[in-house]
């Protein structure tokens, strides 16, 4: 690391902590030649690459962005809408690769994203699956009700279907 008061090209790290949630480091350092002492901060950079070739930072901003949409007018709150772009940068640097294809980030938020809300889910995945017919629905409808989840949104059907599997039999 260069000094930033002589411009020395050498330093030793003398304290090092944890930040942002642990996704940064900060450290203390000493310059090895005038020996005064400056702080770095050091953050690990996921990319995405684009279909187009370009690189961008990954952005939770973004995600939020998309997801949005499919929960236009579905019970789902901003703090919902944050920890699932959470999650998503979670599932995606725990592969350990700095690089990640822009369509492994629409594959991470449908897991969590079915499990926040069934019904914005399915707008999201005929949007990012280009469904191009009925049938493409009824298949993802048929795969939601052979195994539903138990998000906030299937709860109270949950809740429901015992009720009225109770009261048939």
């Amino acid at each position: 690391m260069i000094c930033p008061f002589c411009r020395h090209d050498d330093s030793r790290v003398v304290d090092s902590r944890p930040v942002e949630e642990g996704t940064g480091i900060r450290r203390r350092r000493e310059c090895s030649s005038c020996g005064r002492r400056f702080t770095t901060s050091e953050t690990s950079v996921l990319l995405i690459v684009k279909r187009s070739g370009a690189t961008e930072p990954f952005s939770r901003e973004k995600v939020i962005a998309g997801v949005r949409k499919a929960c236009q007018g579905r019970p789902v709150d901003d703090d919902d809408l944050a920890l699932l772009a959470q999650r998503v940068e979670e599932t995606l640097r725990s592969d350990g690769q700095a690089e990640v294809e822009a369509q492994n980030v629409g594959m991470a938020i449908l897991a969590p994203l079915r499990e926040l809300d069934e019904v914005a889910y399915l707008r999201y995945a005929s949007v990012y699956r280009n469904f191009g017919s009925l049938e493409d629905f009824e298949g993802e409808i048929a795969l939601l009700r052979a195994a539903p989840s138990v998000g906030p949104s299937n709860k109270s059907k949950n809740v429901s279907a015992v009720q009225e599997d109770s009261i048939t039999h």
